[in-house]
């Protein structure tokens, strides 16, 4: 069976799109081949993100902060932006695949000390492994889910 492909959209892809292309690998790897990229690539992937998808047992580490650039005619059946910036700039996404914003608040944006934000990163990563996985479910099983076409 072929898996389907998914591009997580966001503006740095420093944090939330590396998270959710991780879990999805990870998760679901047997149905799906995750990316991520960003509007306005970061350069580096977040260490508390890298941190907290380690407590899963997902390696980031070697992850890299990339552009959508890259990505310009590749297929995807599905690209979900996943913070409100790269959904309203999406039309910078020109290739084929359906689309759907679902957002996360951005947790390096997140203040106090070093426990509290990195709860705020487990939040963020909780929140997109049970949002992202219900798109993705409803996807395979072909129920609309108020995706439009690109």
């Amino acid at each position: 069976m072929d898996r389907k492909r998914v591009l997580f959209l966001c503006t740095g892809n420093s944090a939330r799109s590396q998270m959710a292309e991780g879990l999805v690998n990870h998760f679901l790897g047997d149905k799906w081949q995750a990316q991520s990229a960003g509007t306005n690539p970061a350069g580096y992937v977040h260490p508390m993100a890298v941190q907290v998808m380690a407590e899963l047992g997902i390696d980031l580490s070697g992850a890299r902060s990339k552009s959508v650039d890259e990505f310009r005619g590749a297929e995807f059946d599905l690209i979900i932006t996943v913070c409100d910036h790269a959904a309203e700039n999406c039309p910078l996404w020109l290739g084929k695949g359906r689309r759907v914003h679902v957002g996360f608040r951005d947790p390096a944006a997140a203040e106090g000390s070093e426990a509290e934000r990195l709860e705020v990163f487990r939040e963020v990563r909780d929140d997109i492994r049970r949002e992202v996985f219900a798109v993705l479910d409803q996807v395979e099983g072909n129920h609309h889910v108020g995706v439009r076409q690109s």
